[in-house]
C-alpha cells in the first residue's frame, strides 16, 4: 500500500521537543527546584499545550533522572544524587573523550579557531560571573570536537547524559573553581593543534572529570 500521509507528524514532534526541552532547561536552571512538584495542570497553563505533550515530556525527564515519577502520586523535581551525578560524568567524559580522539586529525584552522574564541568568551563571562554565558561558550568549544569527529551517536548519548550534570556545571561555573578550565581549555587547543589525538582526548576527559559532583543546592 502507499505510504500514508504525515498528518502533522514533524509538527508535533517539534512540539514534543520544545516542551520537554522548556521543562528540562527550567530544572536545570533552578527555576524548579529538587524535591518541587510537577503539577500538570500547571505545566499546561505556563506552556499552552495538551497534557498529551507535557506527559511525553515528563517520561523523558524520568528516563534522564531529572525527575521522579511515581504513578497517582507526586511527580517532583529529583534531588541533586551525587551517585547519579557521578556516573552521568563518566558517561560524559567519555563521549567527549571519543570526540575528541576521533576530531582531531580533522581539524582545520577555522575549528581551531573557534575553540579559541569560545575560550575567550568562556573566561570573559567566568571573570563577569555570567554563569549563563560561560555555559553557552563552554558548550560552544565542546560542541567543535563534537560536530567534527562523524559520529552521529556522540550527541545522542551526551542528549541523555548531560542535562543530570548541568546542574553540578551551574554550581562550578558560579565559583572561582571553574577558572581552572579556562587553562585546561587553553591546552586542548595546544594538541590538538599539535594533532596529538591522544593527548587531546585526555585533556578533554580530564576536563570533565574535573568538574566535581558537588550536591549542594
Amino acid at each position: 500500500m502507499p505510504t500514508p500521509a504525515p498528518h502533522g507528524i514533524h509538527k508535533r514532534s517539534l512540539l514534543r521537543d520544545d516542551v520537554y526541552e522548556s521543562i528540562r532547561d527550567a530544572i536545570v536552571d533552578g527555576t524548579f527546584g529538587p524535591g518541587e512538584r510537577l503539577r500538570d495542570p500547571e505545566l499546561e497553563k505556563w506552556l499552552g499545550v495538551s497534557r498529551t505533550p507535557i506527559r511525553e515530556a515528563l517520561l523523558r525527564l524520568e528516563r534522564a533522572g531529572l525527575i521522579i515519577a511515581k504513578p497517582g502520586h507526586a511527580t517532583i523535581v529529583a534531588p541533586l544524587d551525587p551517585d547519579s551525578t557521578a556516573s552521568a560524568q563518566q558517561v560524559v567524559a567519555a563521549m567527549h573523550e571519543l570526540a575528541a580522539r576521533l576530531a582531531v586529525p580533522l581539524l582545520g584552522r577555522d575549528q581551531l579557531a573557534a575553540m579559541t574564541e569560545a575560550n575567550g568568551r568562556f573566561a570573559h563571562a567566568l571573570g563577569h560571573d555570567d554563569v549563563e554565558l560561560a555555559l553557552a561558550a563552554d558548550d560552544d568549544f565542546h560542541a567543535v570536537f563534537v560536530g567534527t569527529c562523524g559520529n552521529d551517536m556522540i550527541p545522542a548519548v551526551l542528549d541523555q547524559a548531560l542535562p543530570l550534570l548541568r546542574r553540578v556545571e551551574r554550581q562550578r561555573f558560579s565559583s572561582h573553581a571553574a577558572r581552572h578550565s579556562v587553562t585546561a581549555h587553553a591546552e586542548i587547543i595546544r594538541l590538538a593543534g599539535m594533532g596529538d589525538a591522544d593527548g587531546a582526548a585526555l585533556a578533554t576527559r580530564e576536563n570533565w572529570l574535573s568538574l566535581g559532583t558537588e550536591t549542594t543546592p
